[in-house]
């Protein structure tokens, strides 16, 4: 994986506690945004972990370059951020990030994030996922709906997904709720990533907040 963080302290943190894991091993370390592009394009590292705020370029920019739509063969991007402060991670969601966890969240689940993005994943942490979209979602729905209908109307059980998907839940539990088996789970899902055009299950949480078809 590829680490790109301003503060050195972050960087070695981060790349002491992933090369520490017997399948993770860090290729690139850079500290600003623009040799994150370039290490990243070259390298091709499995999962690129980026801060938001970095020099020259930042973590948004970074996102677009790397796996924004219209990139091909796009990389997976976990955004690593400071909540209280970093409140345009939304966008970074919407540029094709693919997970995001905070600074503060620890070791355990900074190595599940890398984990859970090299597998396709998105949901890192459902509390941390549910908080950022509802803070972030919150004052752009009004705004946002009307650009964000779905190419086909979803189904009833579609937005059932939908709604427990945007609450942060693995696809283990929307079949629980739903007493519907994995499979059926995961043929909604892509159903409901072609209807929204969605990438991942980030962008759908993102459309069913920013849509408000889920409320606080």
């Amino acid at each position: 994986m590829l680490i790109a963080d301003d503060q050195e302290l972050v960087r070695t943190g981060f790349k002491m506690i992933l090369d520490a894991q017997p399948d993770m091993e860090v290729v690139a370390s850079v500290a600003d945004g623009a040799e994150a592009v370039e290490a990243a394009r070259r390298l091709r590292p499995d999962v690129c972990l980026l801060d938001i705020r970095m020099p020259r370029l930042d973590g948004l920019e970074v996102t677009r370059a790397l796996a924004g739509p219209g990139v091909p063969d796009p990389l997976r991007v976990v955004i690593v951020t400071t909540f209280d402060l970093d409140e345009y991670v939304y966008g970074a969601l919407r540029s094709g990030a693919c997970g995001f966890l905070l600074k503060d969240s620890g070791p355990t689940l900074l190595i599940e994030a890398v984990r859970a993005a090299a597998a396709g994943d998105a949901l890192v942490s459902p509390s941390v996922t549910v908080r950022l979209l509802e803070h972030l979602a919150a004052p752009r729905a009004a705004a946002a709906a009307p650009d964000r209908q779905p190419r086909e109307p979803l189904t009833e059980r579609e937005l059932d997904v939908v709604r427990l998907i945007a609450r942060g839940r693995t696809n283990q539990e929307v079949a629980a709720e739903l007493f519907v088996s994995l499979s059926t789970v995961k043929t909604h899902l892509g159903s409901i990533m072609g209807k929204l055009g969605a990438r991942n299950r980030v962008e759908i949480a993102a459309w069913a907040w920013e849509t408000g078809l889920v409320g606080k």
